[in-house]
């Protein structure tokens, strides 16, 4: 898995680096199984073109958390945005493309469903369900821990909807 922070700082977003990176990979082990974590390059359809053309074999960005906490959770990010990032990406031919939400920020059940919901209208293929863990005491306290019954029955409701794969 290669990630890496938002360089929305450069004037290619750093999209320049990502898919040099992944021929890099490619030239010195061809069998690597590749999956990109990737920022939202703004949506920008240029950046996001150079990934698609080095065929990663997973193409992944997360939408991070529902719709309702999307700007308290991810400061510049928008929900909708992610959401055209990965249909786009699906759309340009890209076979596997994945998500993750993380959970006990202060989210509800039907926010979640939701949001599965809104990630397979996506074409998303595979969706990661985790526990949100505060890093440092300047990032959002935990709200709540998710029973593993609750992870459960998303995978079920994940599974259901027709991803390929849940994680959850």
């Amino acid at each position: 898995v290669l990630t890496s922070v938002d360089r929305d700082d450069l004037k290619d977003m750093g999209s320049i680096m990502w898919a040099e990176t992944v021929k890099a990979v490619r030239r010195i082990n061809p069998k690597t199984t590749l999956e990109t974590l990737i920022p939202d390059f703004q949506g920008i359809e240029k950046h996001l073109d150079r990934l698609i053309e080095v065929h990663p074999e997973v193409i992944s960005h997360n939408i991070e958390t529902v719709k309702r906490l999307t700007r308290e959770v991810r400061i510049q990010a928008k929900y909708e945005k992610s959401l055209g990032v990965l249909k786009y990406i699906k759309d340009r031919g890209q076979r596997r493309t994945k998500s993750g939400i993380m959970l006990g920020l202060g989210e509800i059940k039907s926010e979640v469903i939701q949001t599965l919901y809104d990630l397979k209208e996506a074409e998303v293929d595979v969706v990661t369900i985790g526990q949100y863990l505060q890093p440092s005491k300047k990032h959002l306290k935990v709200k709540r821990f998710v029973t593993p019954a609750e992870f459960k029955e998303y995978e079920t409701i994940g599974l259901k909807l027709g991803f390929r794969h849940v994680e959850s």
